[in-house]
């Protein structure tokens, strides 16, 4: 599943405030409570891990843990029960200087059920459980290959991603000496299968274990050499399923997964990428032919969000979490729609050189 933006953010800016403290010693609880679990348990947990925490031979360290726990305890006793996707709880004594106390606690329903149950008291609060739901599990798979070469690679959400690479034995159009033009051709038939059916083995291997996170397969290359690849029996019948389309390509490895990604904007229509895309182009359109209908840079920003005329907001995802953070809390408030983009691709790239901060406005606005 993946989340909405604004749950995203939601999220992000959680992890990102707990992230910004760091014990001197291992004394910040953590605990993940799994949907359907009973509190009281938790609870009764914890009080005997307080008791535990009476082994701390280190007075301070003892003190923090075992206040950490009682104000947790204390927190959890004002909830009636655990929620639908169960809770991640976090105390702490977050006090900058050693002796001072600073006891916090934060708890959360996580977007996702939570499965695990965890325990844990460390220097630092447990949030990759928390990090692991922000990350993009949907993904398609990208094969562009020739008859000597095949490159597979994973899209998620905008990010290609390279998973492996192969080189076919098949040798070159010159012929050794005295063999016949039959032998040669036949050495060469038995290349193109076994490179062909390297190539098959490794997508069953890279994709299938992605089961339902895997969305689509689509297939580039010249085209008589894709057309021979799908023909011939090579890929198994669950594989088959997956495949979304094929295109025909000029080149291979790395830049023919761009020009395959460039031309599958049919097959990815809802995707994010293709979102991107489009988006992008649309502001440098305006840009060129009714320029007061965009604006880009932190200054102009501002002004055009103080005047209510930006309509979608484009971000750079190489921008601050804080600052990403900021804009949503404002956006949030107008009206705005916030558009994040990568780095993955030329568009998104065109974005960070401006700035990392653009907008298409809901109306022509000279700033």
């Amino acid at each position: 599943m993946t989340l909405p933006l604004s749950e995203k953010l939601k999220l992000k800016r959680f992890i990102l405030e707990l992230n910004e403290y760091k014990a001197v010693h291992t004394e910040f609880v953590s605990v993940y409570v799994p949907q359907e679990y009973e509190l009281t348990k938790i609870i009764n947990h914890l009080a005997q891990e307080q008791g535990t925490a009476s082994n701390i031979k280190s007075a301070s360290t003892r003190k923090n843990v075992q206040s950490a726990l009682e104000r947790m305890i204390q927190h959890l006793k004002t909830l009636n029960k655990t929620p639908p996707n169960g809770l991640a709880v976090f105390s702490g004594n977050v006090a900058s200087k050693e002796g001072k106390q600073d006891l916090r606690v934060w708890s959360i329903e996580p977007p996702l059920p939570l499965k695990i149950r965890i325990y844990r008291c460390d220097k630092n609060f447990v949030t990759d459980i928390l990090e692991e739901m922000i990350v993009e599990k949907r993904a398609y798979g990208l094969v562009v290959l020739d008859r000597r070469d095949a490159v597979l690679a994973l899209l998620k959400g905008k990010t290609i991603i390279p998973i492996k690479k192969t080189h076919s034995e098949v040798p070159g159009k010159f012929r050794a000496g005295g063999q016949s033009a039959q032998r040669f051709a036949r050495i060469r038939e038995g290349a193109y299968k076994d490179h062909f059916k390297k190539v098959s083995d490794y997508m069953k291997e890279q994709f299938l274990p992605l089961g339902n996170d895997l969305k689509g397969i689509i297939i580039g290359g010249p085209g008589t050499t894709v057309q021979d690849f799908l023909n011939k029996d090579y890929i198994t019948g669950d594989l088959k399923k997956k495949i979304l389309g094929t295109k025909d390509l000029s080149y291979t490895e790395e830049i023919g997964l761009q020009e395959l990604l460039d031309k599958a904007e049919d097959l990815l229509s809802q995707e994010e990428v293709a979102k991107e895309k489009k988006l992008v182009q649309r502001f440098f359109e305006l840009l060129a032919k009714t320029p007061n209908k965009v604006t880009y840079g932190r200054e102009e920003i501002k002004k055009a969000l103080n005047r209510n005329a930006i309509d979608i907001l484009l971000l750079s995802e190489t921008l601050p979490e804080k600052e990403i953070m900021g804009f949503e809390e404002i956006c949030q408030q107008s009206g705005v729609i916030i558009e994040m983009i990568s780095i993955e691709t030329r568009e998104g790239q065109q974005i960070k050189d401006l700035g990392g901060i653009a907008a298409i406005l809901r109306f022509e606005v000279e700033l």
